[in-house]
């Protein structure tokens, strides 16, 4: 039996093991629901978005086998996407809001997902003088939410250690992307079925911010997007599915609580770099020197010397 025959037993298994009990999940954001039901249920567009990411060139969707966790026992929570193609075990997680604890929830993931794979094939195997050979883990993010990210970004396990170690017997990276509308446009440009996604939910975020609601908002961006031909089949097959999704998972009153609490966060940071911008000329202007600036600086906004010399640099004039 071959790798792929084995992750596709292992996936069957799955599918006919009886289901735990569990506590309820809790409600996902409906940007996580659809993202999962527009990748995993075109497996075409899921193998483009590998290859769009990994720099690859495969042609068989049927080569690509679905693993996704459906339930972690313990935590109550799914992850989006988990697939195998070429060896490697992809994990995939879309996010509306940043969280830095990514690499710990795919820890758990991957744990898991190994795990139920050495079921399959024996577990008795785990105590054999035979080394187990496992995919190569892959784990990525998808943001879109109303943060400012950077288009890229990686998360380390290791920054969630206590004792700072640069060599850590266990490490996780994350890949993080940002795909809000206008985003990572090559990446959008290798795997059209993201930008149309992308396209999507910007248009229902214009929606909500305008004040339409969601039912409304999702009415409107379901024509736009038919017009412009985008998610075409998933929105003519399944309409009324998506705006269920839409009106079920979303959750106005915390989208605009997020808003505020994202707009304090901006102003309090705003307001922080023009009080030191507004000291550094005063004390300038004053006749204080530049060390003596620096240091005050320093000491009034708990900067360390890189940061201060940076708005130094910016802010001090130079005769």
């Amino acid at each position: 039996m071959n790798k792929n025959d084995e992750y596709t037993n292992h996936a069957n298994q799955r599918k006919n093991r009886k289901r735990r009990k569990r506590k309820s999940a809790p409600r996902r954001n409906v940007r996580d629901r659809l993202f999962r039901y527009i990748f995993e249920n075109d497996r075409k567009a899921l193998l483009q978005l590998y290859n769009a990411l990994n720099h690859t060139d495969y042609r068989d969707p049927g080569e690509l086998t679905i693993m996704t966790v459906e339930s972690v026992i313990y935590l109550s929570m799914k992850n989006d996407l988990a697939f195998t193609v070429a060896g490697c075990l992809n994990l995939y997680e879309q996010q509306s809001s940043f969280n830095p604890n990514m690499p710990v929830r795919f820890l758990i993931y991957l744990a898991e997902e190994y795990q139920r794979i050495i079921e399959s094939s024996g577990l008795e195997k785990l105590y054999g003088s035979k080394l187990i050979k496992l995919p190569t883990p892959k784990c990525a993010v998808f943001y879109n939410g109303t943060r400012d990210e950077p288009e890229e970004r990686e998360l380390l396990l290791s920054e969630a250690y206590e004792q700072p170690d640069r060599n850590p017997s266990v490490e996780l990276r994350v890949w993080v992307l940002n795909i809000n509308y206008g985003c990572n446009e090559d990446l959008m440009k290798k795997c059209h079925k993201l930008w149309e996604y992308s396209f999507f939910v910007n248009l229902f975020n214009d929606g909500i911010k305008n004040g339409l609601g969601v039912k409304a908002s999702a009415e409107q961006a379901i024509e736009k997007s038919l017009k412009r031909d985008v998610l075409t089949e998933i929105l003519t097959r399944s309409r009324m599915e998506v705006i269920g999704m839409l009106l079920s998972e979303f959750d106005e009153k915390k989208y605009w609580k997020y808003i505020r609490s994202e707009g304090r966060e901006e102003g309090l940071e705003y307001g922080r770099k023009e009080g030191i911008r507004i000291l550094i000329v005063s004390y300038q202007q004053a006749g204080l020197s530049y060390e003596e600036t620096l240091r005050q600086i320093i000491e009034m906004y708990s900067l360390n010397r890189e940061e201060a010399l940076a708005y130094m640099e910016k802010h001090w004039q130079k005769n």
